[in-house]
């Protein structure tokens, strides 16, 4: 019996729960878990970035039949599933979490409570991903920002010349979390980096993108995190900075913990080990 972790990712999605897998995983490790994300570059990420030792792409949550077997446990980060897959899912496995269920929305990776000194003023994360080519229309014809932007993981190389141009600064996807962590005021799409940020002490600022769906941003407000709009990089900018001049007072995010879900898993692992030991024996 195994543990598994599912994320939903790739170009037009991102790696916001890659990233938020990651830092269950990491809760989880003592299980020895695999996580499965639906690209393959976001497994090796993961793998590389994000703390995860075991990775691989399935290219979507159907497929994980293909490499569980019936009674392992899964963790799934996805809406993906029908009514119809979840309750398939639900007989196929031991133990079933869908995160912002079963798992709060709003973990992320302890680290980020390890609080670092500011290093820089303000940057700009955007997302991982920009299929649409979003930031690419915002930033056309427009003077270079007084602003860093941390490049997306999923941003299009032919673009990169044309985002620098807008920026002061471009910021390597590889710092990523050092620049969560000791950025005073993030600009950012991403729920999820907001609460990184919030963890880390920071005080994020959270840009409504117009080109996608955002979720869980019930979060946004739940925080008090303040929210900027804009058709421009200019305009973005110019009304990120009135919010940081006037900065509201932030609800402090929780440091979430796992251990009722490992408290659950642990017997049932240990249950069917000897339960396998025995019939070895036989």
């Amino acid at each position: 019996m195994k543990v598994y972790i599912y994320s939903s990712s790739g170009h037009a999605f991102g790696l916001e729960n890659v990233r938020r897998c990651s830092a269950i995983y990491k809760q989880l490790e003592e299980f020895n878990p695999t996580l499965a994300t639906a690209d393959y570059r976001a497994a090796t990420f993961a793998k590389s970035e994000l703390g995860v030792k075991v990775g691989l792409g399935v290219d979507v949550i159907g497929n994980l039949p293909h490499m569980m077997g019936k009674g392992d446990i899964l963790v799934y980060d996805s809406d993906e599933p029908s009514e119809t897959m979840t309750s398939y899912m639900k007989e196929y496995c031991t133990l079933l979490y869908k995160v912002g269920s079963e798992i709060p929305a709003n973990i992320v990776d302890q680290d980020f409570f390890n609080h670092e000194d500011i290093k820089r003023e303000k940057a700009f994360f955007f997302a991982d991903d920009d299929y649409a080519n979003e930031i690419l229309r915002l930033c056309e014809n427009q003077e270079s920002q007084d602003l860093a932007i941390l490049w997306g993981h999923y941003f299009f190389f032919k673009n990169e010349d044309a985002i620098a141009k807008a920026f002061a600064e471009v910021i390597e996807e590889e710092d990523y979390i050092e620049t969560v962590k000791t950025t005073r005021y993030l600009l950012t799409s991403t729920v999820h980096s907001v609460l990184e940020s919030l963890a880390a002490g920071n005080k994020p600022v959270f840009y409504k993108r117009c080109d996608k769906d955002t979720q869980n941003e019930d979060l946004i407000a739940k925080y008090n995190v303040p929210v900027v709009t804009g058709s421009t990089m200019s305009e973005i900018n110019d009304n990120f900075n009135k919010v940081c001049e006037n900065y509201p007072e932030v609800k402090q995010i929780e440091n979430v913990s796992l251990e009722n879900i490992k408290d659950e898993i642990a017997p049932i692992l240990e249950k069917f080990k000897h339960i396998y030991a025995a019939l070895d024996y036989k």
